[in-house]
């Protein structure tokens, strides 16, 4: 039986979760892991406020404790990494949350990073979050694009507004590498990189290449 990661999209819009899957697509490996990529039924169509992150830790612990017996690991697919830790309690698998990993994987291609936030109230949730895992003195800089979650499927609206962004993160405020803060923004990442010239980093790919590598060694 194949190794499976399951890749949560805590909100409950499949446009976002549809794309996700097809971020993963450079990932999927003959042999496995299997990435199967889900939606979070119960979550709000976006997680744009701390009571929206707040009100999806219960059912996404309860979804992970759910299938435990047939993954082997967990990516939590939104920017703010809701029920990160009450999610390593239900199970002894690794889950891993998108914008740690991001975050992570930023530090590795540059010395300051940026990152695009999908609304401007999404910053101070992500600047708490930054303050905690002690990188505040690498960040260059959090910018919004102004667009909902469900706002993201418009790709041409989308696209433009994120390379808009992306370059006043690098010409303004000196980012050396931009992560994408939202997962609905997963299928522009190659369009984002080509157009501001620095690497970016697509969060969901960065986690799950990250849970692909323990999962893979897991027991060797």
């Amino acid at each position: 039986m194949s190794q499976r990661i399951l890749v949560i999209n805590p909100n409950s819009t499949q446009a976002v979760t549809d794309g996700i899957d097809r971020a993963l697509d450079p990932l999927r490996l003959t042999g496995g892991p299997v990435f199967e990529c889900v939606t979070l039924a119960e979550g709000p169509p976006g997680i744009q406020t701390q009571r929206d992150v707040d009100g999806v830790i219960a059912p996404l612990s309860k979804l992970i404790a759910a299938r435990d017996h047939d993954c082997d690991g967990f990516v939590i697919a939104c920017y703010s990494d809701p029920g990160l830790h009450s999610a390593r309690e239900v199970t002894r698998k690794p889950v891993l949350g998108i914008s740690e990993c991001g975050v992570l994987t930023a530090l590795t291609l540059g010395h300051r990073f940026g990152v695009i936030a999908i609304l401007s109230g999404s910053i101070p949730r992500h600047l708490r979050y930054l303050g905690a895992m002690g990188v505040m003195d690498r960040l260059a800089a959090e910018l919004p694009v102004g667009l909902q979650v469900t706002e993201l499927v418009d790709a041409g609206r989308t696209r433009e507004r994120l390379i808009a962004t992306g370059r006043q993160l690098v010409n303004d405020h000196g980012a050396h590498v931009v992560v994408m803060g939202c997962a609905g923004m997963a299928q522009y990442r190659k369009a984002l990189e080509d157009a501001i010239g620095v690497p970016v980093v697509e969060p969901t790919q960065a986690a799950a290449g990250m849970a692909l590598a323990r999962v893979r060694l897991a027991g060797v």
